[in-house]
């Protein structure tokens, strides 16, 4: 079964998250820090991390980016009780994978863990598929597995999700809606600013020129357009 990491400083919601994830059959650590997170992430093995953005020590953003940056690829699921969009923008950027926002309902962030661990066994089935070339890059969508020139580069499971569904339907116009419902998987309709800031990235890696995109190409009023 899945192993799990919670960080989260307060005790009463450490312990419900715990007993709640034990319940249904998962493995659980615990960390009340974003120090001592950080440095149980980079020790172990998880299948998916539960983080807190507002942590003494470090913040969950810290922690996000430093986890990241190291290379680590594990699934990293945001619990913030702001509602602001700059702040769930700004841990999607980071390399987040999800986010919840405080309260929520046991439900509902079962339902998240069980889609994120499902695509990530998924994505760990091995090789067998054969890379795309688009742009400057070589993508693997099943071992989420990305090189440019040659080298492994870092994308995250959004960044890849965002690839795949726009080479599905390369050459066809994606709005923006379509990636939030379908690579996030939400039914409201919050703030496309998240999609144009992936778009941006991912540009910087996929297009010989961002500035001038010849693959990822922006329809005015309606999304976007992979053209291959």
């Amino acid at each position: 079964m899945a192993y799990i990491l919670i960080i989260e400083d307060e005790p009463a919601m450490q312990l419900g998250l715990k007993d709640n994830l034990e319940m249904e059959g998962y493995r659980v650590d615990l960390a009340s820090d974003g120090e001592s997170g950080l440095n149980k992430i980079k020790a172990n093995a998880y299948d998916l991390i539960l983080l807190d953005v507002m942590l003494p020590k470090l913040s969950g953003f810290d922690v996000c980016k430093n986890a990241r940056s190291a290379g680590i690829k594990t699934p990293i699921v945001l619990l913030t009780a702001r509602g602001e969009e700059i702040d769930k923008v700004l841990g999607l950027e980071l390399g987040a994978d999800d986010y919840i926002t405080k309260p929520f309902g046991v439900r509902e962030l079962l339902a998240r863990i069980k889609a994120i661990l499902r695509r990530s066994q998924v994505a760990e089935k091995g090789d067998a598929g054969e890379p795309v070339v688009i742009g400057r890059v070589a993508v693997n969508f099943n071992s989420f597995l990305v090189t440019q020139d040659g080298a492994e580069i870092k994308l995250s499971h959004k960044e890849v999700e965002i690839l795949a569904y726009l080479y599905k339907h390369r050459n066809a116009v994606v709005s923006r809606y379509d990636l939030l419902e379908n690579v996030w998987g939400y039914e409201e309709q919050i703030t496309t600013r998240t999609v144009d800031n992936f778009i941006a990235r991912l540009r910087q890696k996929v297009e010989t020129n961002p500035n001038s995109p010849r693959i990822i190409l922006t329809v005015h009023g309606s999304g976007y357009k992979m053209v291959l």
